[in-house]
């Protein structure tokens, strides 16, 4: 839909009963002057600054609360909660927080709680762990009649603020309330999907429903494609969707190309180069080695007690486009060897165009588990979770090599990819 109801004739293709999407606005020209080798720059403007320039009017007359988290910012950095709330034009009554909280203060696994923002006065309530109609209660205890998200992705599907999003679509369809997606960019682009699709018998809080492991979406695309393929079959009803699109942005962006700042969406998200290889290296959150956490590199460090200098000299071997690996040691100061100092691999993206973060992610497992014979996975069979299904691990268990185990989920994605585009936005 528009930004305005009252420009909803002129200027938008519709979307069915669900809503319409806001056309994305042309690119404006790139920077001439940039130096070599520069990402190319456009002025994105997301959802948000363009619900803003229109003065609000897609909320007029409505009560809203918020689904968002330290991301929802604008460019200046204020968060729009705060702008929402200093506007006497917007009816803004409570903010909803994911996983880490709505100002991000709980590591991975946590939440806030319900409580009330200092900043703000707003009652804060915790949708994290919620679902279906325990969540529908919370969205009626609120008192709002719209609900609008606002939270930064990283393209994978194992990233839960994507079925923050998917909860809340079902939540605000039981409860008669309308939902509003402003959208952000894929910061690894969206130029395809890859990786396995999720079997059902395997949906998780990682993992809600059969999409693939790297989706190639924002999350405005994501929420028309959860709408029309899923929602209803939840909740018996698609939601009263409305999405706000960004201008600007191209799938072949990386996020340093849009502009604008980035803001960790949780503790172990620092930049926009662990996002590009947590697709992949977030697998590894199903083993016994580190992944990462609590170092200054999470997802491009991994390792154990008892790797050395061999898992890169294979994972070098792999010949894995646009991406090296040096031998490393580190020491996390939380989560698996919490102090102690561990061998292993830095990834190194040498051409981010070339490089693929699921290939790689199963040719580390695989070279992993042939050079070190402590490798393991996590006792609750986590990396089928993560995966979509029990291929992979057995796979790697019988000793198939990368090719063959990339191999045995592309009739799967062939499918997806024909669903995914359908829902696609931007040029």
């Amino acid at each position: 839909m528009t930004l305005s109801r009252r420009l909803l004739l002129g200027r938008l293709a519709a979307t069915g009963a669900a809503g319409a999407a806001l056309a994305a606005a042309p690119a404006t020209a790139s920077a001439a002057s940039a130096p070599p080798g520069s990402p190319v720059r456009r002025p994105v403007r997301t959802g948000f600054d363009r619900l803003a320039a229109d003065g609000y009017r897609l909320l007029d007359g409505r009560t809203v609360g918020v689904v968002t988290n330290p991301t929802g910012v604008t460019p200046e950095l204020r968060h729009i909660v705060d702008v929402l709330h200093a506007d006497a034009r917007v009816r803004l009554r409570a903010v909803f927080g994911p996983e880490h909280g709505f100002r991000g203060t709980a590591q991975a696994g946590g939440s806030q709680g319900r409580y009330d923002d200092p900043a703000t006065g707003l009652p804060v309530y915790d949708t994290y762990g919620r679902s279906g109609q325990e969540l529908a209660d919370v969205f009626t205890a609120s008192g709002v009649d719209t609900v609008v998200f606002d939270i930064q992705d990283v393209g994978a599907r194992f990233y839960t603020y994507i079925w923050t999003l998917y909860d809340c679509m079902v939540a605000a369809a039981l409860a008669g309330k309308g939902f509003v997606v402003l959208d952000r960019p894929n910061p690894v682009t969206g130029r395809d999907a890859a990786g396995p699709v999720l079997d059902p018998a395997y949906a998780s809080f990682v993992g809600r429903k059969p999409i693939a492991q790297a989706h190639g979406m924002t999350a405005a695309e994501l929420a028309r494609l959860f709408n029309e393929e899923f929602v209803a079959a939840d909740a018996g009803r698609r939601v009263r969707l409305e999405t706000v699109a960004m201008s600007g942005w191209r799938r072949g962006d990386f996020f340093d190309a849009t502009g604008l700042p980035w803001v960790p969406p949780s503790p172990n998200m620092p930049t926009p180069d662990t996002a590009l290889v947590y697709a992949g290296t977030c697998l590894f959150e199903g083993t016994n080695l580190s992944e990462g956490r609590g170092t200054t590199h999470p997802f491009e460090l991994l390792g154990a007690e008892g790797i050395d200098r061999r898992w890169a000299a294979a994972a070098g071997e792999l010949g894995l486009p646009g991406v090296r690996f040096r031998e490393a040691y580190f020491a996390p100061a939380f989560s698996k060897f919490e102090g102690r100092t561990v061998g292993g691999v830095q990834l190194h993206v040498s051409d981010r165009a070339a490089f693929d973060p699921v290939r790689t992610g199963i040719g580390l497992l695989v070279t992993a588990k042939r050079v070190w014979d402590g490798f393991a996975w996590r006792p609750d069979l986590g990396i089928d979770r993560l995966t979509g299904s029990a291929t992979v691990r057995t796979m790697i268990d019988k000793g198939a090599g990368t090719d063959d185990v990339v191999g045995a989920w592309q009739r799967e994605l062939a499918r997806f990819r024909a669903v995914r585009r359908r829902y696609l936005r931007y040029p």
